[in-house]
């Protein structure tokens, strides 16, 4: 089954803006483009619904209900049950959060592991725990690959771990951990496995239960949604938290992890990503399948239409010598975020010239500085990185590539 992207793009408004006419767009993995159904979804919570909910009048006991349904229907997408999925800010200020709530489940000198891995979201927060008694161990990653090595995870542990924080796939060398194996890794030295997925869930939802692991985070602005953070954290560890909302909502899960309270509409909005999933599905499958089912056949689809774009860009930046690729230069095993160093012009001058061929990049660290310290690459001016979705096409790759042999 090959990818319909006529169909695919024709849920994306952005391809249709006149002001985005002619430009091509990877920076994705800082936030994508949202569907035509978050927006649509958005609107009408906001000039229908916008009140207090699950009172007993009709606007709000339909605000209620549309929020409900995106924790049932991400839920069910996801693959675990709705009173495990949480809202909030930003994938940051759940974390920020997290550290909080299971601070009080350990004693001081008990030991976590931090990937060098991570964007900042998943590794300030817990390394901040250093101050308030626990011991924070170090998974360094390749001075030169920017990996992360599982026979060097198996000696950090002792018998005082208790969780390992690192991500699914990296947002700036593009390599993605196999979570499933350092979950069980983690589980069976009587720790917790904490994911951070925001560079990989754009590229396909996961399957939670599969994976294995007990807390993973996301970001629903990089997977066409509204500018929200998701997090699933296994049922049975609420209980073992400590309340980080208002006294009165003790003992309830949805709320203990919130303290600001959830966003009323962008919640209700988030179920839009399902109902796009749900049309690209419906369009190439004829198949009738649960959600869970659908999330895994529309993962292949999509990581099988991003391999071909990245084999494409591969192909062309192996024979450059004026550039450095930050990580593999391979499809295996990656996502389609690469992260380059021009050798011969100023990462500036060249991030400049590709704006005036109309290419929308990113330039810097992306809040990952530690991969770079541990890489030795300079956080100022930091890398170029291009990233890109299911959306994108095979005239924006060469669009980028005409891009790139002028600004080089």
């Amino acid at each position: 089954m090959k990818l319909d992207l006529k169909f695919v793009r024709s849920h994306f408004p952005a391809f249709s803006e006149d002001s985005l006419q002619g430009w091509a767009f990877f920076e994705n993995a800082g936030g994508s483009y949202p569907c035509q159904q978050v927006i649509d979804r958005l609107t009408s919570f906001y000039m229908k619904n916008k009140v207090q909910v699950n009172y007993p009048y009709p606007a709000s006991m339909r605000a209620g209900s549309l929020m409900e349904d995106s924790y049932q229907r991400m839920a069910a997408y996801l693959n675990v049950e709705a009173s495990e999925i949480h809202f909030g800010p930003s994938t940051t200020q759940n974390i920020y959060v997290l550290a909080n709530a299971m601070r009080p489940m350990w004693e001081n000198g008990d030991e976590i592991i931090v990937s060098c891995q991570d964007h900042e979201a998943n590794a300030g927060a817990w390394r901040r725990l250093a101050d308030r008694g626990i011991k924070i161990v170090e998974w360094h990653v390749h001075r030169e690959t920017g990996l992360l090595d599982l026979n060097e995870l198996k000696q950090l542990f002792s018998n005082r771990t208790k969780m390992v924080a690192f991500p699914h796939c990296s947002n700036i060398i593009g390599d993605i951990n196999p979570v499933k194996e350092i979950s069980l890794m983690a589980h069976k030295n009587g720790a917790l496995s904490v994911v951070d997925g925001v560079g990989w869930a754009p590229h396909g939802f996961p399957d939670l239960k599969d994976l294995g692991a007990d807390i993973y985070l996301f970001s629903l602005y990089k997977t066409f949604g509204p500018h929200l953070g998701l997090m699933y954290v296994n049922k049975t560890l609420i209980s073992k938290m400590e309340n980080q909302s208002h006294f009165f909502k003790e003992g309830i899960s949805r709320s203990m992890l919130t303290p600001a309270g959830p966003d009323h509409a962008q919640i209700a909005a988030s179920s839009g990503i399902l109902d796009y999933f749900d049309a690209v599905y419906e369009h190439h499958f004829d198949k009738k399948a649960g959600p869970a089912l659908r999330n895994t056949a529309l993962n292949k689809l999509f990581r099988e239409h991003e391999q071909a774009l990245l084999e494409r860009l591969l192909i062309f930046l192996r024979t450059r010598n004026d550039i450095r690729i930050v990580g593999a230069e391979n499809t295996e095993n990656r996502a389609p975020i690469i992260s380059l160093i021009p050798l011969q012009k100023s990462l500036k001058k060249v991030y400049a010239s590709l704006t005036e061929h109309k290419l929308m990049l990113g330039m810097g660290h992306f809040y990952a500085v530690r991969p770079l310290m541990d890489m030795d690459i300079k956080k100022e001016p930091g890398v170029l990185r291009i990233s890109f979705l299911h959306y994108t096409s095979m005239d924006d790759i060469d669009q980028l590539i005409e891009g790139l042999k002028k600004s080089l």
